[in-house]
């Protein structure tokens, strides 16, 4: 670390990207408004503002702090109270995959041996590694990688890849997998000795002691981000739904991103407030909204705008995801008083890392609590851990809450096993069957 860097990003923070952050957003022209949809949400100017934001600082983090990049799952209060500058390949994969530059940069990866049937984030994002391709400028090198593994075990050897590559360290927290009607205790109890194991790594490599105060801060902030996105998930219970899942699929890069910093919690606050003001006018995110949806697993990264578009002409309104849900669903477990048996529960206990039976239990909540008409599960190619089962959870959404569902394949970022024809001839069978199930149920009984 040297004191030109730093020096040089204090001013790029504090005077050049407010600066040009401000210009470019004067410059952008407002779109006309779209008759299939409500008004746009206000507060897409300031996520738009924060991750552009993100993503510009990151280019000049590099020797000012130490640079970690970080699984979705894993733990990243801990680098924050350490004062890591934190990148989520996961994040810039998705991103990628939105700019439809996914089969491109993968191709990077694939061309030094890396089959296509693999997680299509980690091709995107070793292909970014080995040709530093990207639509964001550039990512800084990493200084540390710091992975877990309780959304898969692709993660595990994405990251050992990334450690050769960069010729860095990695430091792994371990999730054992949680099988229902079993005693958890055992196992939060080994996530916790490996956090508290970690924080001497990081001591190490960080040359400087725990912040304890610090820890607690960030920890704080976390939960309280947590819980208003929580909130804002909460406003789509309401029927008309202010915004739809496309939407939160969107707006949920800062939780992912900014978790544990204060402009997180700024962002859903405002948003959270925004979301509000339009359930107590009654303003729709689709207009005549007819069907409300659940969906299961990540979003098609690009095909959202297409998706949203005909989902709309249908009246079919998706207002819950398992996705979305992910990083609010354990939030309440982050207790100050036990900090890092709070992280152990709360990283340790996150959906994808339990059985089938957990999930399907969690749908049918989340079908119930959201008052969903069917659903829609994406059958992702490259993220097996999240589609595996899927078609035994569409028959039980079918037999138990007599949810209409349909299985949509695809990916999250590589459109080259897309088919948007046939997506459309399945969702459209899917919509008639939605309509003919309102009509039957308002039609109430028949006198004789």
């Amino acid at each position: 670390m040297s004191a030109f860097a730093r020096l040089r990003y204090r001013f790029v923070r504090d005077a050049l990207l407010p600066a040009a952050l401000a210009f470019k957003g004067g410059r952008r022209k407002s779109r006309p408004p779209d008759p299939l949809f409500g008004p746009p949400l206000k507060s897409t100017a300031d996520l738009r503002r924060i991750m552009a934001r993100h993503y510009a600082l990151a280019r000049h983090a590099k020797g000012a702090m130490p640079v970690a990049w970080v699984t979705s799952g894993a733990p990243v209060e801990l680098l924050r109270a350490f004062g890591f500058y934190t990148v989520y390949p996961e994040n810039h994969s998705a991103l990628c995959g939105a700019r439809k530059l996914g089969p491109e940069i993968s191709a990077e990866a694939e061309a030094r041996g890396y089959s296509q049937d693999l997680c299509s984030y980690a091709r995107v994002d070793l292909g970014h590694a080995f040709s530093g391709r990207t639509p964001v400028g550039s990512l800084p090198a990493p200084d540390l990688l710091f992975c877990t593994n309780n959304i898969c075990q692709t993660v595990l050897y994405w990251f050992k890849a990334l450690s050769r590559e960069h010729g860095i360290p990695l430091i792994l927290l371990d999730t054992p997998y949680l099988h229902g009607g079993r005693d958890e205790t055992p196992a939060f109890a080994y996530v916790e000795g490996q956090l508290r194991g970690a924080v001497t790594d990081l001591e190490r490599f960080a040359r400087k002691d725990f912040d304890e105060k610090r820890f607690l801060q960030v920890l704080e902030s976390s939960r309280r981000a947590s819980q208003l996105w929580g909130g804002v998930l909460e406003t789509l219970r309401r029927r008309p739904a202010p915004m739809t899942i496309f939407d939160a699929f969107v707006h949920l890069m800062p939780i992912v991103s900014l978790r544990g910093l204060p402009v997180c919690e700024r962002y859903y606050e405002g948003l959270l407030a925004e979301l509000r003001d339009r359930v107590e006018r009654g303003v729709a995110a689709v207009p005549g909204e007819r069907h409300r949806l659940l969906w299961d697993n990540i979003a098609i990264w690009f095909a959202l705008g297409p998706l949203a578009r005909l989902f709309a002409e249908h009246g079919a309104v998706p207002v819950v995801a398992t996705y979305t849900h992910a990083w609010a669903e354990t939030a309440h477990q982050m207790d100050l008083q036990d900090p890092f048996g709070a992280l152990a529960r709360t990283y340790g206990g996150i959906f994808l890392n339990r059985d089938l039976a957990h999930r399907r239990a969690f749908l049918e909540t989340l079908a119930r609590e959201y008052a969903v008409d069917g659903a829609v599960l994406h059958s992702a190619r490259s993220c097996k851990p999240y589609s595996i089962g899927q078609y035994d959870l569409k028959q039980s959404l079918m037999d138990v809450p007599g949810i209409p569902s349909v299985v949509l394949e695809a990916d999250m970022t590589d459109h080259r096993v897309w088919s948007e024809a046939q997506a459309r001839t399945r969702l459209e069978a899917f919509f008639e069957a939605l309509e003919g199930q309102t009509i039957r149920n308002s039609s109430g009984p028949v006198n004789a």
